[in-house]
């Protein structure tokens, strides 16, 4: 089991950039780890996923502007985001499997998950 907690959500202007950080309790190597988010009234979407060995995907929702990485000597993984619209605004929350051996976007493929940090674009 792992325990994930995000950081880094704030609130920028519109083009502007954030980091955001999600640290896990315990050892990643072996687990797939993603990113998503939920806007207020709608849906929780996926943003991005990264393999056990590095190997990025993107949704819809986070090609082009967002990068997905980890590094599991730290137990973390990032989602660096550029040129940040309005419609980025939502609750970001990253997800992690033991089990999971492909590119997912669906949320009932993750065991774990972090308690979300707020990103919000004006």
């Amino acid at each position: 089991h792992v325990q994930l907690v995000e950081s880094g959500g704030a609130s920028v202007h519109t083009g502007g950039s954030l980091r955001l950080s999600c640290a896990a309790s315990g050892v990643i190597s072996n687990y797939a780890m993603a990113w998503f988010r939920q806007a207020p009234g709608k849906e929780r979407e996926g943003v991005a996923h990264i393999g056990r060995y590095g190997e990025p995907t993107y949704a819809v929702a986070g090609e082009g502007r967002f990068t997905i990485s980890r590094d599991n000597a730290k137990n973390t993984v990032y989602l660096q985001m550029n040129s940040l619209k309005p419609e980025d605004t939502a609750l970001y929350f990253c997800a992690a499997d033991r089990w999971l051996w492909r590119a997912s976007f669906v949320s009932t493929d993750y065991s774990f998950w972090g308690q979300g940090t707020q990103v919000t674009v004006s």
